[in-house]
């Protein structure tokens, strides 16, 4: 990609779009906070476990946003070392959620606990559907041109939150509307997999195509 080749490390126009990476992690962490706290809330009331999850998520993509906030912050803004350190620590970011949610999710389908009809989960997770595309796809086009795979790779987790809030949204209103208790523990299995999937490409460098990742 031509245009990301020209954006040279440390020029005028590859700190503004760092700083907008930065300004765009800050506005993903308080929203993600408020994301958060409704969402295990309102999973713990209807007994959602796809619902927690998808709020303890919400904490892991916030990790994500501090640690790119720290990689773009003082005299780490042009540093390579930095870099590779954030892409690292993203990547791990992925893996945190995975074991807690695969146990929790078993055991609601050995149990066969259904979950309570959640209206406050369904408005939450359709909010998130209508912002985190958005958001990840900014921040993946902003990590293309950075040549920073730490922030595509946050992109990417704003994505996967969109993909599991559709996935969450659509459990919740299966159970709501015909007694599909089982897709939520189901939907909760599918997104341990998918972040264990996005932290191992995460940690190899696969996430960006950009020709300075090269």
């Amino acid at each position: 990609m031509v245009a990301d080749i020209e954006i040279l490390p440390g020029s005028p126009a590859w700190l503004r779009l760092a700083r907008l990476a930065k300004l765009l992690s800050s506005l993903t962490l308080v929203w993600l906070g408020i994301e958060g706290a409704i969402g295990v809330a309102a999973g713990i009331i209807a007994g959602s476990i796809a619902l927690v999850a998808f709020g303890l998520d919400s904490a892991i993509e916030g990790l994500a946003s501090v640690i790119v906030i720290w990689r773009f912050t003082g005299s780490r803004m042009i540093s390579a070392d930095a870099e590779r350190r954030a892409q690292k620590w993203v990547a791990i970011s992925f893996f945190l959620l995975a074991p807690y949610v695969v146990a929790e999710a078993i055991e609601t389908l050995i149990e066969g606990a259904a979950a309570e009809t959640s209206w406050l989960g369904i408005a939450l997770t359709a909010g998130t559907l209508m912002l985190c595309p958005w958001l990840g796809r900014a921040k993946q086009r902003i990590g293309e041109k950075l040549g920073s795979r730490a922030t595509y790779g946050e992109g990417t987790q704003n994505v996967l939150c969109a993909i599991l809030a559709a996935a969450v949204l659509v459990g919740l209103a299966a159970n709501t509307l015909f007694g599909l208790w089982w897709l939520d523990p189901a939907v909760a299995l599918t997104i341990s997999v998918a972040c264990v999937h996005e932290g191992q490409k995460a940690w190899r460098g696969e996430e960006c195509g950009c020709a300075t990742c090269a």
